[in-house]
């Protein structure tokens, strides 16, 4: 096995300011939910565009309690894509809800309208619409779809942060939205995430469900205005961040659009080499939007094979994502086969994301192409 440096897929980079905002969260007493927190709410919902921000532990959780605050209860149904990770359809079920899923267009990878509508029955109470590797949904048909229809529209954008659609912000059209600032996001706060919404009873509710359901969190009981009794009002389990967390997350979103032009420039030197290869590249922006370049995807015949080749070279890679209808518990819970989402299945049998973080080296990239390039172009011989 080669001796060079192992090029890790999804590594974070956390500059000294950052770290010097964690310690001085450490440093001021501080370090649950607290004044931090708040900041980086507000902070992020002015990035994003909604009135309302509610910080909390992950993206999972803010899928889980946007739902539960949107009234989602047992015999409900939501309509989702497949080809998701398994939060986007787990946060359905916790809520009681039971996931529902439609076809993928093969092009743009995100879920199909069309199949959307097909899927739509009288239990049906929502859309999740998940903005896959970053790039938008088709947010005009889905919100036509849940108009017709008086269904909520939630939207998974864990992978959008910096994601546009016609003139708005994702994670501002939708009823609420959820973003992740996992470790390999484009931006972090090692684990957490964030609620975003303009429905100010949604937003309190979440609020208040997130922390036990109680109706004061700690900075406000133990503030020096003085002692405020809470009242218990639901049983959540608890899902709020740290003052700590926040701090970094403050000094990553500083760097958020700097960062989207690198990945970009990136993207385009993958684009450029892998034109002539045996695989299918990402589709195009689709005009009007900004693709929040999260994740770059190959389409590959033997794909593990592939994956094996990569981690040889010393390069990581990823699975973004085997199709949900194909893992045991879907395939066992609910019966499906791998024939019932035929699209979500072909792209979850061949895709493998490639290393595509702002903080790639120009001769870390060119070790990406050389390697996928060695791999691919002895399969065309």
């Amino acid at each position: 096995m080669s001796d060079e440096e192992y090029i890790v897929f999804g590594k974070p980079h956390f500059s000294e300011a950052e770290i010097g905002g964690v310690l001085a969260a450490f440093r001021g007493g501080w370090v649950g939910t607290g004044p931090r927190t708040k900041e980086f709410e507000r902070e992020f919902s002015k990035y994003i565009g909604t009135t309302r921000a509610v910080a909390v532990g992950s993206c999972t959780a803010a899928l889980h309690l946007s739902m539960l605050a949107g009234g989602l209860k047992p015999g409900d149904e939501v309509i989702t894509t497949p080809l998701t990770f398994a939060a986007s359809a787990n946060a359905i079920l916790h809520a009681g809800a039971t996931p529902v899923f439609a076809d993928i267009d093969p092009v743009t990878q995100n879920i199909d309208p069309v199949k959307v509508e097909e899927k739509i029955t009288p239990r049906t109470r929502a859309i999740l619409a998940v903005h896959l590797t970053g790039r938008p949904c088709d947010m005009d048909a889905l919100t036509a779809l849940a108009r017709k229809h008086n269904l909520m529209l939630f939207e998974d954008a864990a992978h959008a942060i910096e994601a546009m659609y016609k003139g708005r912000h994702i994670g501002t059209i939708g009823e609420a939205s959820s973003f992740s600032f996992y470790v390999t996001k484009n931006i972090s706060t090692i684990e957490g995430g964030m609620l975003c919404t303009s429905n100010q009873e949604l937003a309190s509710k979440a609020a208040t469900l997130a922390l036990h359901g109680m109706t004061s969190d700690a900075w406000n009981r133990f503030s020096d205005s003085g002692y405020k009794h809470y009242e218990v009002v639901a049983a959540v389990a608890e899902a709020v961040p740290t003052d700590v967390q926040a701090a970094l997350g403050l000094g990553q979103l500083t760097h958020v659009d700097e960062w989207l032009k690198r990945r970009n420039v990136v993207w385009k030197m993958y684009d450029e080499a892998f034109a002539d290869l045996p695989c299918v590249l990402p589709a195009p922006e689709e005009k009007d939007t900004v693709h929040a370049r999260h994740l770059y995807t190959l389409l590959i015949d033997q794909r593990d094979d592939f994956l094996m080749q990569m981690h040889a070279r010393r390069i990581g890679t990823g699975v973004h994502y085997r199709s949900l209808h194909s893992q045991p518990f879907y395939r066992e819970k609910f019966g499906y086969k791998t024939e019932d989402f035929p699209h979500a299945q072909s792209v979850g049998d061949r895709t493998v994301s490639i290393p595509l973080t702002q903080h790639l080296t120009d001769g870390q990239v060119n070790r990406v192409i050389t390697a996928v390039r060695d791999i691919l172009s002895k399969r065309s011989r």
